[in-house]
Order: C-alpha cells, then sequence, then structure tokens
C-alpha cells in the first residue's frame, strides 16, 4: 500500500479497538519501531484533546495512528507534530476529495466555505481531529476523519463529514494513503531539516499560516485552569504556540480556541 516509503515500516488494520493511540503508546514502550500505523475500522474509547470523547459508526470514518521517534529534534520544537499532521490531512483531502478545508489551531481540521453541503453541511464545520500524544522519544500522532456519516450519526454540535461536505470521492483507502503519503513527506523534510525540527527551514510554518483560518481572526481562548483570552490571532511561533494580541502578545501553548465571528 505504501511501496518505496522512507517513513513507514508496518501498516496494520485491525476491525475493532479502544484507541489506535492508546494501542500505539503501549507499543512504545515495549519498543515498537518507528513508522508503525495502526488503522482500525471501528474504535470503541477513541480520545481527543482533554479526554474527550470520539466515536462513530463502523465503516462511517477513518481512525488511524502513526508511531514516529523524531529523536535528532529538540523537544521543545516537537510541538509543531499535530500542525504537521493537520498540514497533511488538509493537503491530501483537498487532493483526493476536493472539499476546501482550513484549519483551526491547534488540531482541527474544518470543512470550510466553499464546500457543497449536502443535507444541512454548514461551512466551517469540524471534519477531523488530530491527537499527539508522547511516550518517552515516541510521539503517537492520532487522527479522527468522519466520512461517510450522515447527519444523524455525528455528535451534536459543529461536526461534519466528507460526505455531507460534498466530496468528491469516499474511497478510505485511497484517502488513507494520501494522507499517509503527506505525512511522510512533512515529516521527512521537517525532521531531518537542516536544521532538524524548524518550521521555516522545512516550509512547515508558511504552509500552516496559510491553511489556518485561525490566524487573523479574533478568537476566545478558553486556557486551562478555566480563565479566558480574548484577542486577535496574529501567528504561530517557532515552537507552535498560537500567538494572541490581547494587551500584548501572549503566547499559548494549549487551550480550547473559539473564533469570534
Amino acid at each position: 500500500m505504501l511501496a518505496g516509503s522512507r517513513l513507514y515500516t508496518a501498516v496494520e488494520v485491525v476491525p475493532r479497538t479502544g484507541s489506535t493511540n492508546a494501542d500505539l503508546l503501549a507499543a512504545a514502550r515495549t519498543g515498537a519501531a518507528a513508522g508503525y500505523v495502526l488503522v482500525a475500522e471501528e474504535q470503541t474509547a477513541g480520545r481527543g484533546r482533554l479526554d474527550r470523547k470520539w466515536q462513530s459508526e463502523p465503516g462511517a470514518a477513518l481512525t488511524f495512528s502513526v508511531l514516529v521517534r523524531p529523536t535528532g529534534v529538540p523537544s521543545a520544537r516537537r510541538g509543531w507534530l499535530p500542525l504537521l499532521a493537520g498540514v497533511a490531512v488538509a493537503t491530501a483531502l483537498r487532493a483526493v476529495t476536493g472539499v476546501e478545508v482550513s484549519l483551526k489551531w491547534p488540531n482541527d481540521v474544518l470543512a470550510g466555505p466553499g464546500s457543497a453541503p449536502r443535507q444541512g453541511g454548514t461551512s466551517a464545520a469540524k471534519l477531523a481531529g488530530i491527537l499527539a500524544e508522547q511516550a518517552g522519544d515516541a510521539v503517537i500522532l492520532g487522527v479522527g476523519l468522519n466520512v461517510s456519516a450522515t447527519r444523524d450519526e455525528l455528535p451534536s454540535g459543529q461536526a461534519t463529514s466528507l460526505w455531507l461536505a460534498g466530496a468528491a470521492g469516499l474511497d478510505r483507502q485511497a484517502i488513507l494513503v494520501a494522507v499517509l503519503r503527506e505525512i511522510e513527506r512533512w515529516y521527512l523534510r521537517w525532521s531531518h531539516g537542516p536544521p532538524p525540527g524548524d518550521p521555516d527551514a522545512s516550509g512547515l510554518r508558511a504552509a500552516y499560516l496559510e491553511a489556518c483560518s485561525t490566524i487573523g481572526r479574533d478568537v476566545r481562548v478558553e486556557l486551562p485552569g478555566g480563565s479566558v483570552l480574548a484577542g486577535r490571532a496574529g501567528g504561530v511561533d517557532a515552537v507552535g504556540r498560537l500567538l494572541v494580541r490581547a494587551g500584548g502578545v501572549h503566547a499559548v501553548s494549549a487551550g480550547d480556541v473559539v473564533h469570534v465571528r
């Protein structure tokens, strides 16, 4: 499926599991090689950021995780990995499905303006989420993408699927291969440098800023601990933090971002 890859060492597809991220975290702790990909037809205990649950009907989503070991990258710059995955997912989806997508910092892929919604699909609705978790020198990149789910099959809130967004194709294997190829392309460029992990030399920051609909928007950031920061998102710094102008420039490393209309 991924002949000629310089990153992937194994791709395993299982019919059902709790969480592909949890499975690869356990595998990483026992020495699993970098480049291991685990794909599940169904997840029963999928997770998003802040331990939120992520559920889907069997076969209606694409859920998978990738194990990487960016040992040559300074630890502070590994915060770029979920953003890198976002760029890869967005690029692949545009190419394979024709759906216009954008990114919301830090880990959401949105079906953006210009899509052709079906059955009440809305613009700027969440299409996919990305979760990066670390175990020693390994990082697990998990992706959950709604593919063929109908409105009734999605959780309440601003969620959508490729089908609802008017995708030209819904072949999950073709989408998976395209996303994995893009992850590989960006990961090798970013992790190998020179210098390793540099978002500017690799072109990653420029690609992220171009795809990210958060930048230049008024935002409300719900920070860990319950405080709220309101201001304008002005960019992303060298370690992947969101820069918010609010009586000065604040670097946000974690939080829920709401785009203020």
